[in-house]
């Protein structure tokens, strides 16, 4: 026989699976998630300081990684199609997730393209001409306007956040990228004019050459996607107009291997510096990149060594 208090406490057991089953159910009708899923690690960094601690933050890209080829296990695919608020770059960026987001958007979760509403700037040449360039962090200034994306997203789109501390993060962290943007201006001042000429692995300083006033010369990789492989016929171009406008730095990403950038400066027949640029992924902790303002000043300082006068 049951005693009094075993009674009591089968009766609490149940009455809590029964209020269990009541909110699982509530949100199974009202179509909301939980927390939020970023799929890169710049993106996630700033998501979450303009979070702060109102919600969970789950960032899919581990450091170090290369956005176009990253992959996700099943169960980050399962957190993708449960969250209140998926956070992406978009505009081809993360090929390797992109099928997952477009199946959560399928599922009535919302979702946040984060690169389409930043005034995005086309690629300008190579087999992208034309294309919208979803590289836009090089720009602080962009990186502004998706904060404020990011901000009116979550305060619409995920319960139980207290609206004005999140608009208090996130107008807090504005005034650091301004801060962050009259520094670079200040840094790259330093180099002469003529010497504001890029060639990079692949095409992703466009924002922040336009932004500062450097001009591409061209790429090892002629596409927007590490994923593309240069020709003989294209390493022997580059090498020429390298050879032919002077430049004495080539700058590769830190996360993928420099041996196309190598060859090509061999190409060249040049003395041409390979200078790693953390470009499209943070690092870990203490390896000079952890956040995005660390890595941003990163790169900044050393395009300003790698370019300015000797």
């Amino acid at each position: 026989m049951r005693t009094p208090i075993a009674r009591r406490l089968g009766a609490a057991a149940l009455a809590l699976a029964a209020t269990a089953l009541a909110v699982t159910s509530c949100a199974a009708q009202d179509g909301r998630g939980q927390g939020i899923v970023v799929t890169t690690n710049i993106l996630g960094d700033i998501t979450r300081t303009i979070v702060g601690e109102q919600a969970e933050v789950t960032v899919l890209m581990k450091p170090n990684a290369d956005p176009h080829s990253f992959g996700i296990s099943a169960q980050e695919a399962a957190a993708v199609e449960n969250a209140a608020l998926v956070v992406y770059n978009g505009l081809g960026l993360e090929e390797g997730v992109l099928r997952n987001v477009a199946a959560a958007e399928e599922a009535g979760v919302a979702a946040l393209e984060v690169g389409a509403g930043v005034d995005p700037l086309p690629y300008a040449s190579d087999e992208n001409e034309g294309e919208p360039d979803p590289h836009f962090w090089t720009d602080p200034r962009r990186v502004v306007q998706a904060v404020d994306l990011i901000t009116e997203s979550v305060v619409e789109r995920v319960d139980g956040v207290d609206a004005d501390a999140v608009r208090a993060n996130a107008e807090a962290y504005t005034a650091e990228l301004d801060e962050l943007d009259t520094w670079m201006a200040e840094e790259f001042s330093a180099i002469p004019e003529q010497d504001r000429r890029l060639v990079t692995n692949h095409h992703v300083f466009g924002y922040l050459a336009d932004r500062y006033g450097f001009e591409v010369i061209g790429t090892v990789i002629p596409s927007g996607t590490t994923l593309a492989s240069p020709s003989t016929a294209d390493l022997k171009d580059l090498s020429d107009t390298v050879r032919e406008a002077g430049v004495d730095a080539v700058f590769a990403d830190s996360s993928q291997p420099d041996r196309l950038a190598s060859v090509m400066a061999q190409e060249a027949g040049v003395d041409i510096e390979v200078i790693p640029l953390f470009s499209e992924s943070l690092s870990e902790e203490g390896e000079g990149a952890a956040n995005y303002l660390e890595m941003t000043r990163s790169n900044t300082e050393s395009i300003v060594t790698g370019l300015g006068d000797d």
